[in-house]
């Protein structure tokens, strides 16, 4: 009589690792500008979050706009520096 061991793997997936998008505050564009600009580019942002952000930007310097991965993180902060808002991504640490 055999007994036969099975060997289970385990598969651990590793996630792409995450970045944030940044809006930093400047003294040009308008705050309707900026709330617009965001909802326009970042399609997953309603007009409140786009409030919410703009006013954290204005008063704090910079707000997160997204997190995610970063060939999106990049699209997202070059679309918004297209538009003349001042953005940068960093990693989700």
């Amino acid at each position: 009589m055999s007994v036969e061991t099975l060997e289970k793997r385990s598969t651990v997936r590793k996630h792409a690792p995450r970045y944030r998008v940044l809006l930093h505050n400047d003294d040009f564009n308008s705050m309707e500008y900026v709330v617009q600009t965001l909802v326009q580019t970042v399609p997953a942002l309603t007009q409140p979050q786009a409030v919410s952000i703009m006013m954290e930007a204005h008063t704090n310097g910079k707000a997160l706009v997204i997190t995610c991965a970063h060939e999106h993180a990049e699209f997202y902060c070059e679309a918004l520096r297209n538009h003349g808002l001042s953005s940068s991504i960093e990693p989700d640490d």
